[in-house]
């Protein structure tokens, strides 16, 4: 009974993870397809930022009732209509002849996006171990940088941007498929699950969060790890959005040869992001962080420079390298950071700014770009790259203060 209750978590696990791939496919092809949509349909040039704001809107309000969602559907049901939801809205994009159908369809791909995103993350916390939490956002790099290398191969062999949306929408179509034909598994795994936990953890522990909200936003150091997430994620979407406007404006690079570009920025993340899980063991949070926000500097700097193509193509991914390590370690330092009391409430403070800073950065330097130029896509990004460091550099000092404070109330 056991040996097949672990098969069917292995099973369904294997399904989340697809889901995962999934779920990152839609994220990186706006960016890449916008040089080429943005004519066919007469839309500004700065209107993806305002498109992916409206998306990121969509994500953040599904993600605050996802939770309530969920206690009365279930995880299983909830992930496999969002899933129906984001490929009805890809459909969309794929059929969109003015720009006001791209704000139209990018409310649903937002809600649905969103909905998955927490539903999955909160199934797999409860359900799994914490290290199949670290490869799932692998899996999500993997669908980003699958989405680009799409677009790429269609538009190399003569098809349109829509070819793309299509293809996307076709197999987020056949997901929702099987994901509601494994709704029973759902059910069944959890309420294994239930009993399993039960019996191995028989006395439960009533540990809540103690410190609350006004608590957790005296603790110092908050406001510093809080920019440092902001600016992160401002950063890493600012490069998935206009990565290819940029090389393209920029290097005068067709519009193929850019999304496949970017997508070895997003093969960096992924990657970056299954080596940061080893290296983890041996070094600490706190070095992978600042390693990670290096690398990300490094990057733009050879993106900057008037080098050579090669120079550009490396700057990309180490960037992505870099990006990877940041803001999971960020997220996994929180309880050692500011204690367990504080640690719940925190996180959900670190999420929110999070997808702030993916909403507001993006449309900002995109606009500011296509007024003067497209060169002030990597500058503005290295700036926030330096205040992250900073801002970072700065939390970590309060940190050892306060470690340092501790060990002499010890002795």
């Amino acid at each position: 009974m056991f040996k097949q209750y672990k098969t069917l978590k292995l099973i369904l696990l294997g399904l989340i993870y697809i889901a995962f791939i999934s779920l990152g496919l839609p994220d990186s092809l706006l960016g890449g397809s916008w040089p080429v949509m943005q004519p066919e349909i007469g839309a500004p040039k700065d209107l993806a930022g305002y498109v992916f704001m409206v998306i990121s809107i969509g994500t953040i309000i599904s993600s605050l009732f996802s939770s309530r969602l969920i206690k009365h559907f279930g995880t299983g049901r909830i992930t496999a209509f969002s899933v129906v939801m984001t490929a009805m809205a890809l459909l969309g994009f794929h059929f969109a002849t003015s720009p006001s159908w791209l704000f139209v369809w990018a409310i649903p791909l937002g809600l649905g996006a969103g909905s998955i995103d927490a539903g999955l993350n909160e199934f797999v916390a409860e359900h799994y171990a914490s290290r199949h939490m670290n490869w799932l956002h692998s899996f999500w790099g993997l669908g980003a940088m699958t989405g680009p290398l799409l677009l790429a191969g269609l538009i190399t062999e003569g098809k349109s941007w829509r070819d793309a949306y299509l293809a996307v929408a076709i197999i987020q179509f056949v997901l929702s498929l099987i994901l509601f034909i494994s709704l029973p598994l759902w059910r069944k795994v959890e309420k294994q699950d239930a009993v399993y936990q039960q019996m191995e953890q028989p006395v439960q522990s009533d540990s809540q969060v103690k410190g609350g909200i006004r608590s957790a936003l005296k603790t110092k150091g908050v406001l510093q790890v809080l920019l440092s997430v902001f600016f992160y994620t401002g950063i890493e979407q600012t490069l998935i959005l206009w990565g290819a406007t940029y090389l393209i404006a920029s290097h005068q690079i067709n519009a193929a040869t850019a999304s496949a570009w970017i997508s070895f920025y997003l093969i960096g993340i992924t990657a970056g992001r299954f080596l940061s899980g080893i290296l983890t063991v041996k070094f600490s949070n706190q070095i992978m962080i600042r390693a990670g926000q290096l690398l990300i500097l490094f990057g733009l700097v050879l993106l900057l420079l008037p080098l050579p193509p090669v120079f550009q193509l490396t700057g990309i991914l180490l960037a992505g390298l870099g990006c990877a390590p940041v803001f999971p370690c960020i997220l996994h330092e929180t309880p050692v950071r500011f204690g367990k009391e504080n640690a719940q409430e925190i996180m959900g403070f670190q999420m929110a700014v999070a997808y702030s800073g993916s909403t507001l950065i993006p449309p900002i330097i995109g606009s500011i770009g296509t007024r003067t130029t497209m060169f002030v896509i990597p500058f503005a990004a290295l700036i926030f790259s330096v205040l992250m460091l900073l801002v970072s550099e700065q939390a970590n000092s309060i940190f050892s203060e306060r470690k340092t404070a501790e060990i002499h109330q010890v002795f």
